[in-house]
Formats: C-alpha cells, sequence, structure tokens
C-alpha cells in the first residue's frame, strides 16, 4: 500500500513539473534570426561610403615671368620666394597647381631691368617649388629667348623639381583616382597649330582634359570672335578647361555645355607696373567630383569613371613691389 501511495506521488510531482514547464513564456524560448526575403545588395552595406565622392581641386594662374626687375627683387631682398609670399599658401591648397611660365631659366641669366628677353636664374625654381606648381605650361612666345639649350635647361630644372613642363604633347597627371590631361599651345609663335587634332586624339586617354592657349592681342579686354569659335570648338572636341594666357589683363570667363573658358587670367608675377589693369590678374579655383562606378558584382566600391566640373570662383589678385601679387579677397 506504501508503495503503491509513493508511486502516486511521484507521478502526480512529474505532473505538475511538466505542467509548469508548458506554461513558461515564449521569451524564454532561444532566440532565432528573422529570415530576410532578399540578400542585402552591396550599395545597402557600402552606401556611407559611395556617398562620399571625392573632390579634386585645380588652381590656375595667369602669366608667371621671374625675370628683369622681377629677378632684381628678388636678389635685392634675398629670397627667390619673394614674389610667392603673399599666395603660396593659398594656391599650393590645391591638388593640381597650374600655370604659364613666361620665361626660360637658364644658368648666367644677366640682371637687368629691361629689355625684352626674358630669363631667370636656376634659383628662381625654388619659389615655383614654394608655390606648390605641379604643372606649368612653357609653350609661349619667350619661352624660346635663349634658343633650345634655354629650353632644355628649362625642362630640366622643373623636371628635377617634380614640375611637369606643358606644351604640345599630352601631359597625364593622376589625382584622387582620376586622370587629368594637359595640352599647351602657342598660337602666337604656331599659329597654325593643330589644336583641335590633338585634343581629339587626347580626349580618350584622360578623364578631364584642360587646354592652355597662348592667344589673342596684349592689353584687350574681350576676347576676340576667332578665340571664341575656337574655344566653342575644343570644348565639343572634348576640352574640359580652356585657360587663356598673354594679353596681361583679365578677359571674362564663360560657361560653354559642360566645359569652362577663362579667355585669360593676366598677370600672376610680372614687372608691368605702367598700369593698373596689368597689375591686376585672377586666381581660377576649379572644384571637379568623381562619379561612381555602379558595378557591385565586381566590387569596385569607390571607384570612379568620370569627373565633371562641381564649381569654380576667380579670385582677383593684385602685383605690389613689380612682381609680388597678393590677393584682395
Amino acid at each position: 500500500m506504501k508503495k503503491r501511495k509513493k508511486e502516486i506521488i511521484l507521478i502526480t510531482v512529474f505532473v505538475i513539473i511538466f505542467l509548469i514547464f508548458l506554461s513558461f513564456p515564449k521569451s524564454l524560448s532561444p532566440p532565432t534570426m528573422p529570415t530576410p526575403s532578399q540578400s542585402p545588395s552591396p550599395k545597402y552595406f557600402f552606401s556611407s561610403l559611395l556617398d562620399k565622392t571625392p573632390q579634386t581641386t585645380l588652381i590656375a594662374v595667369g602669366d608667371i615671368m621671374l625675370g628683369r626687375y622681377c629677378n632684381v627683387q628678388m636678389l635685392q631682398n634675398k629670397d627667390f620666394k619673394y614674389p610667392f609670399l603673399k599666395t603660396a599658401d593659398f594656391i599650393s591648397s590645391a591638388d593640381i597647381t597650374f600655370g604659364n611660365l613666361e620665361a626660360p631659366i637658364v644658368e648666367n641669366c644677366p640682371t637687368t631691368e629691361t629689355g625684352m628677353i626674358f630669363c631667370s636664374r636656376p634659383e628662381s625654381v625654388e619659389g615655383l617649388k614654394h608655390a606648390g606648381f605641379d604643372i606649368l605650361s612653357i609653350a609661349n612666345n619667350h619661352i624660346l629667348n635663349y634658343g633650345q639649350k634655354g629650353l632644355d635647361q628649362t625642362k630640366s630644372l622643373l623636371a628635377q623639381n617634380n614640375i611637369f613642363p606643358s606644351a604640345n604633347d599630352l601631359i597625364v597627371k593622376k589625382t584622387n583616382n582620376i586622370n587629368f590631361g594637359f595640352l599647351s599651345f602657342d598660337l602666337l609663335t604656331y599659329p597654325n597649330s593643330p589644336v583641335l587634332k590633338k585634343i581629339k586624339d587626347s580626349v580618350s586617354k584622360v578623364d578631364i582634359l584642360i587646354v592652355s592657349l597662348h592667344w589673342g592681342n596684349e592689353y584687350q579686354k574681350k576676347p576676340a570672335e576667332w578665340q571664341k569659335t575656337l574655344a566653342h570648338q575644343a570644348v565639343d572636341a572634348g576640352a574640359k578647361i580652356i585657360i587663356g594666357h598673354h594679353p596681361h589683363v583679365t578677359q571674362p570667363a564663360e560657361k560653354y555645355n559642360n566645359g569652362l573658358v577663362l579667355y585669360s587670367l593676366g598677370n600672376f608675377v610680372f614687372d608691368q607696373p605702367w598700369s593698373e589693369e596689368t597689375k591686376k590678374g585672377e586666381i581660377a579655383k576649379i572644384i571637379f567630383e568623381g562619379k561612381e562606378i555602379n558595378k557591385f558584382d565586381s566590387y569596385e566600391i569607390n571607384k570612379f569613371d568620370s569627373a565633371e566640373i562641381k564649381s569654380y570662383e576667380l579670385f582677383p589678385i593684385y602685383i605690389q613691389n613689380y612682381c609680388q601679387p597678393e590677393l584682395l579677397q
């Protein structure tokens, strides 16, 4: 009898424990992950990266002539960085800094305050480096003032200091995964230069093509009609930016289709104090923005297939002491 009673008690306890276990809330069950309706795409995972398209800044300046009275000023101040002391911080802040070098850099350059045969001393490259120049056009009507030997010396010295000399042949500089191409032409000495052909031959090799043109009439505030026609044809052929030099005064900027034409940036470093207009110039700051590649299957994240002009701004400068520009704003 006692044995039977114990069995009944055990069975009862077991039933009670089993009932208690069944009464536990579902939240005590092991958690399960919801099953998504479809796998998330790479765009979802990397969207924060793709929103940050890189911006690249180009700064371009006008004519740079480090000879004649500018050379005298550098010697008197015992500083070959003197012409750039008030602008170097600004222009060197760009990813790419470009200008037009209007005189050869040669050994034994004579010290003079007059004349139209220009040159500067080898030490003057210190100022160009200090200002952060990456590329300098040498396609102008004074670069051969000391003949082919002077030109060769100039090109060699620039290259030694990591500054690319730009003329008729394409120069490519890759920045932020964007290939920037530069072509420069002297249309005063060589009016029949094959500008459009060179542009068409080069445009497929780069993402952004920038063309420097030494052209037009000195001291004229507006470009001639032939310049406007050529500029438009150049943009239609694939150039993104046209940068004009030689008039020694500023001329208007023009947005045309998807391109930008800077007809003349005026002087940047030049000893022409005899008029207010020749002491003025402009610094162009152009910002480019890349475009994403949407090839997620290849995981090509943060790569770009092209770039466009996002914005541009012109900063006026005024030349003091024959050769030292300073920003007016």
